[in-house]
């Protein structure tokens, strides 16, 4: 089974949006340190309503918590972190089943000691336009989610 974690995600919808993703696929969705909404709120169920007794969700006070939440030690074993910049793109990576893929909060991204912790791991998507910053999270989550799940199922 893949791994969903989000790091203090910010905007309801995309929260939803990204659960839904991954109760369509069997991912087991993480959410990590403080939500900025609550969980019960009609914006996150909105996006996700008829999916949500279908996610496979698991919340965490700390990233210590979800470290933890692995039982090896404070490591997670095949965490990639997703963010930009970093020294290899999603598709360099060879993506293996219990693989944990690690997003940031939409506004500030992974905090610099989850980075620097996991460095060797730190994957981004490309983009062409020095213009655009980032790309929307849930989009995020689908296009590396499904780059992993195409190279475990050789879709």
């Amino acid at each position: 089974m893949l791994h969903v974690a989000l790091w203090e995600p910010e905007i309801p919808p995309n929260t939803g949006n990204i659960a839904r993703l991954c109760a369509a696929n069997g991912v087991r969705l993480h959410l990590i340190g403080r939500l900025g909404f609550r969980l019960d709120d009609k914006t996150v169920k909105r996006a996700g309503l008829d999916y949500w007794p279908h996610v496979d969700w698991v919340q965490h006070v700390t990233f210590a918590d979800f470290e933890a939440s692995f039982g090896t030690g404070t490591i997670v074993p095949g965490l990639w972190a997703i963010e930009c910049p970093a020294p290899a793109t999603y598709t360099q990576a060879t993506f293996q089943d219990g693989d944990c893929l690690l997003f940031g909060a939409e506004s500030k991204g992974l905090p610099p000691g989850i980075r620097e912790k996991y460095a060797a791991r730190l994957l981004e998507i490309p983009m062409r336009s020095p213009h655009v910053r980032s790309l929307n999270l849930a989009t995020s989550v689908g296009i590396v989610l499904y780059e992993a799940l195409r190279q475990l199922h050789r879709w």
